[in-house]
């Protein structure tokens, strides 16, 4: 392993036109409508009448990238670069433009004087880019409009990626943020016998958009401390002078990636003592709109949080502003850096790594190029016999647990589960079959399936489970992420983030997919028996569905059966985001494996051993089911009516994938007339028993044929410490209520309809008089056998 030398005047000359072409493409993206070049003096109609965009981040994110591309070119070493702070997307686009990839992935945008005036005008424009890096930059894998999870990003890209160092800039008001926060912890988690590295850089400027950082104004020595005990090798670098800074941060970088290089050679050569490492982190201190205007009107600007956005307003209507600017851009000495077509030359062009060493070029920056399908076992060698519906119980994600215990052994290297402490409580726990937990910090001889080599992701984190995922997915390997329902919502902003991503992606189509994000909910909101009202929301559901329908899928299996086929699915898909919703407690299971294909594969269908309806004609009702308590409810309430109103007829539907309720032209999944009218009529009331809030149904079926006939029972924010019978007592969705709604909306009522009201609400009196009575003799699981719940009690 070669050391990195430090730069020689020529290097630096090389460093710094970059550098400055850069700062002079950012202020330019802001700025300017016309003139790109400052051919001619600036006037007010060169200036775009709305200034958008961000400044003060941007000259620090070029620096570290100018210095990071003379790495790659020096030493091949494969990179991604991640811009943590919100808005520094000018920067890397300025950075891809200079390398030219912007050009050839959007060729309007050419490397001359035209090419230039169109990426000056495309930002922050209507129908152009965003002004911060988003998917439509090149060479990126990390969106900044949400703070937070830069570092979680990039660790999950290293995971499993041994050659890939990820650069990982820390904003210092992203610092501040939770997510950031919680996610130095990374380095207990990466194994550099077989992973990547990441290098941290916190770019402390000082200023967020309207006043001062918390790291930046502490004593330098507490921030030393604190990155210390986080286990880091603090580096740093401060100041403003020039080519000082150059030397300073070239000096830091060769220090940080020579240890590196020294951990994973060591590591990899068999020489490691096993001990977690001290990776480096570099901590840089330059000011905030560095090398900006130091004053406007008086006011200091440069270091101060006044040039977080746009430092000079007012440009076209302000002489003196104007003629502030016109100076700023000429500080760059445009005429040094770009030729007489506009193209940049020689000096600046030399920086650049060749081909797809440019971070704005990386294949792991553009993960589907990478990805290779799982080698996936068979889903139907793990079924459960189903000799008739109803008849057995099993904790269904015990068996997705086998099947992600072979996935790991037949996919070493490109899948992993991402799960908050909760894998065997999630009954996932055969995965530890195969690999243990991963984990860099010491282990004792009470620990349990930990150890350095282990590849299942446990941390109490959500933020850094659905991050590393994210990453790991988005650098084109496989996995899911697993939680309790209710938490779930800790993280929901970044399936958001990532939802949107994926949509945008599908407008490019330069990038090709990714693997799926696949997310597992357990522990739901129906069946938290001992956790209580704190554990019971389906909140991720109603965020999923709010997700465009080329990106969102929601499934809700009912037995382990279309578990596994769901799974199977899933874990084949591209660029969605996947959520699967079902409880890991023993439940019926209602279909063998041939149903449940079957089933799965329309996402929705009538089961005809549960109702009464013959399909020569309309039922008089509809019981329709999405979830597993709920849906045990709806057959129960089925041959509630099926013994005491034999007369009624009833028909029992169940949807597994949610999005098939929705008009075709709404959701790809969406089912069409024909085969809606199939299941629920046209006319025919429908009494819909749902696992999460109500209104998801009514948002989904909006449109569909008399929409209004649809009432559903779903959880309305009922719950405690309690059993799951009583909690769809609580929420109004037991087998009584359903019977009841389906006596009240049935289109015609054979004789016995009112004794079988009064004997409904018989039942849910004394089901209210037994918790009375017996709450803490409740059982923590309940006998879920069909019939009347007072008679089992």
């Amino acid at each position: 392993m070669r050391a990195l030398a430090a730069p020689d005047d020529t290097e630096i000359a090389r460093l710094d036109a970059w550098w400055r072409a850069s700062n002079f493409l950012t202020i330019g993206q802001i700025y300017l409508r016309g003139n790109p070049l400052l051919r001619e003096p600036l006037t007010p109609e060169h200036i775009k009448p709305r200034l958008l965009g961000h400044w003060g981040t941007s000259p620090g994110l070029s620096l570290i990238y100018a210095h990071v591309s003379r790495l790659i070119r020096y030493t091949g070493q494969q990179a991604v670069y991640l811009a943590g702070p919100g808005h520094g997307g000018p920067a890397l686009v300025a950075a891809g433009y200079l390398e030219g990839t912007y050009s050839e992935i959007y060729p309007e945008v050419s490397q001359d004087e035209a090419g230039m005036l169109r990426l000056f005008r495309q930002f922050s424009s209507p129908g152009g880019i965003p002004s911060h890096v988003s998917v439509t930059t090149p060479g990126s894998i990390h969106e900044g409009g949400e703070l937070g999870y830069v570092l979680v990003h990039a660790f999950g890209a290293v995971m499993d990626n041994p050659d890939l160092l990820a650069i990982a800039v820390v904003g210092d008001g992203e610092a501040e943020t939770g997510p950031l926060e919680g996610s130095w912890k990374g380095v207990s988690f990466i194994n550099p016998a077989r992973d990547g590295a990441v290098l941290p850089i916190l770019h402390l400027n000082g200023a967020k958009i309207a006043g001062p950082t918390v790291l930046a104004r502490k004593d330098p020595a507490e921030v030393r401390a604190l990155l210390h005990g986080h286990g880091y090798d603090v580096i740093e670098v401060t100041g403003e002078d020039l080519p000082g800074m150059h030397h300073r941060f070239a000096a830091a970088l060769a220090e940080a990636w020579g240890k590196i290089r020294a951990i994973q050679v060591a590591a990899r050569d068999g020489e490691w003592d096993g001990e977690r490492p001290r990776w480096p982190m570099i901590i840089l201190r330059s000011p905030k709109g560095w090398t900006g205007p130091a004053k406007v009107d008086g006011i200091q600007v440069t270091g101060t949080w006044r040039s977080h956005q746009v430092p000079l307003s007012g440009v076209r209507d302000n002489p003196e502003h104007l003629a502030i600017l016109q100076e700023w851009l000429r500080s760059y000495r445009p005429e040094e850096l770009f030729d007489a077509s506009g193209a940049p030359v020689e000096l600046v062009r030399a920086l650049a790594p060749e081909g797809d060493l440019r971070m704005s070029a990386s294949p792991h920056a553009n993960g589907g190029k990478l990805t290779e399908d799982l080698d996936l076992p068979d889903f139907r060698d793990y079924a459960v016999d189903v000799p008739s519906p109803a008849a057995g119980r099993a904790e269904s994600t015990r068996k997705l647990g086998e099947l992600m215990r072979d996935i790991y052994r037949r996919n070493p290297y490109s899948f992993r589960l991402f799960c908050p402490d909760e894998t065997n409580s999630n009954r996932l726990g055969d995965v530890f079959e195969v690999t243990d937990r991963g984990f860099m910090e010491h282990v004792t001889d009470q620990d349990v399936k930990i150890s350095r080599d282990g590849r299942v992701m446990e941390v109490l984190s959500e933020h850094n489970c659905h991050g590393w995922l994210e990453g790991y997915t988005l650098t084109g390997r496989h996995g899911m992420f697993a939680t309790y329902e209710a938490f779930a919502m800790v993280s929901a902003s970044q399936t958001v983030q990532h939802g949107k991503w994926l949509q945008e992606s599908r407008h490019l189509p330069w990038r090709a997919k990714v693997p799926s994000l696949n997310v597992l909910l357990t522990s739901t909101a129906w069946r938290n028996d001992h956790n209580g009202f704190s554990h019971q929301g389906p909140g991720l559901i109603q965020v999923v569905l709010t997700q465009r329908g080329d990106v969102a899928r929601v499934y809700l299996p009912p037995d382990a059966n279309t578990l596994l086929s769901v799974a199977d699915h899933c874990f084949r898909s591209r660029s969605y985001i996947n959520l699967i919703v079902i409880d890991k407690q023993p439940q019926l299971q209602f279909l063998s494996m041939d149903a449940a294909e079957e089933h799965c594969a329309r996402g929705a269908g009538i089961w005809d051993w549960a109702g009464t309806d013959d399909g020569t004609s309309d039922p008089d009702i509809v019981l329709a089911c999405a979830g597993d308590v709920v849906t045990m409810e709806t057959v129960a309430a089925a041959q509630i009516l099926k013994e005491k109103l034999p007369a009624l007829k009833v028909r029992v539907v169940n949807v597994v994938d949610l999005m098939t309720l929705v008009r075709p032209k709404d959701h790809p999944h969406g089912m069409g007339e024909t085969l809606f009218t199939e299941l629920f009529t046209d006319t025919v009331d429908v009494v819909f028993a749902f696992h999460g809030y109500p209104g998801a149904i009514h948002q989904l079926v909006h449109g569909r044929p008399d929409a209004d006939r649809f009432r559903v029972r779903g959880f309305i924010e009922q719950g405690t410490t309690t059993t799951p019978f009583d909690m769809t007592v609580r929420n109004k969705a037991s087998r009584y209520h359903l019977v009841l709604d389906a006596i009240n909306n049935a289109r015609r009522l054979p004789r016995g309809a009112t004794e079988l009201k009064a004997w409904c609400e018989q039942q849910l009196a004394k089901h209210e008089a037994y918790v009375v009575e017996h709450m803490e003799d409740m059982p923590e699981v309940r006998d879920w056998a069909l019939g009347d719940w007072a008679e089992q009690g």
